[in-house]
């Protein structure tokens, strides 16, 4: 099987080292795709190449799928897929340029340099092509969590952008601390931090142009910001109600919680 992909950045190295396949680059900087080609073992392809292949693979940031999709369908003799990130305007743009083609759509919930893991599919219009290329990515350690394009576009409102948003934003309000002064909570925001800007800034800027996820935030920390004792208490029971815990069973496992209770500073630092 031989595979086209448009995009030779980071996701499109993992795609082609994830699949059982020939594998071509294209990509916007030809420098990329040759570099991709040699260290992935495949060859780079020109953008306006008038070549096909058993399927085609649009490995492009979110903001570009559709364009690429509508651009490169023609090049598919038997499938096309993404790893976009999102999936209805995607799947949308594969229905309408290729209907006669096996269709997925892909979007592995790692970095590829944590692979292997989950990776939401949203099978479209399946086939012996995709079949095989997923059953590929099984083999190598991944775990194929069925969807559909709604359903993970809603998801990713929560899962990532409203997550990258409040971890950003602690990242820009918080000041340093003296040594020792560090609690459980705030070291697990710290990690958070070095994850997110250990990443790439574009790939984030199109996660919050893509989905909703901020303003619901901004809007819980304002509430936050502007509530009382009492109010602050109803929050914070209803965020761990949300979370499936009850105010009795976070006091009695959380080590900042029983810190308030009466604990001292150090007894938690013990506890870390």
């Amino acid at each position: 099987m031989d595979v086209l992909i448009v995009g030779a950045g980071s996701m499109g190295r993992w795609i082609a080292e994830a699949l059982e396949a020939s594998v071509a680059f294209a990509d916007v900087d030809e420098g990329v795709a040759r570099r991709a080609a040699d260290d992935c073992g495949g060859r780079a392809v020109s953008l306006e190449t008038d070549e096909r292949f058993d399927a085609v693979c649009l490995a492009v940031p979110m903001t570009h799928v559709e364009a690429a999709i509508e651009t490169h369908a023609s090049q598919a003799e038997a499938a096309i897929f993404d790893v976009s990130g999102v999936m209805a305007a995607p799947v949308a743009a594969m229905n309408a340029h290729a209907p006669d083609l096996e269709r997925v759509s892909l979007h592995p919930l790692f970095a590829p340099e944590r692979a292997p893991g989950f990776v939401a599919v949203v099978r479209e219009q399946p086939g012996p092509v995709t079949d095989a290329l997923l059953e590929g990515l099984e083999t190598r350690g991944n775990d194929v969590v069925e969807t559909d394009p709604a359903e993970h576009d809603e998801a990713m409102e929560t899962v990532q952008a409203a997550a990258h948003a409040a971890v950003l934003s602690f990242a820009l309000a918080s000041k340093p601390v003296p040594e020792g002064f560090e609690t459980p909570v705030y070291e697990g925001l710290r990690e958070l931090v070095e994850t997110v800007t250990g990443g790439t800034p574009r790939v984030y800027a199109d996660i919050q142009d893509t989905f909703d996820g901020a303003d619901a935030v901004a809007t819980a920390a304002n509430t936050l910001a502007g509530a009382g004792p009492d109010e602050l208490e109803s929050l914070y029971c209803e965020a761990a109600t949300q979370w499936g815990r009850d105010r009795r069973t976070a006091a009695e496992t959380d080590p900042e919680a029983r810190a308030g209770s009466g604990d001292t500073d150090s007894d938690v630092r013990g506890r870390r």
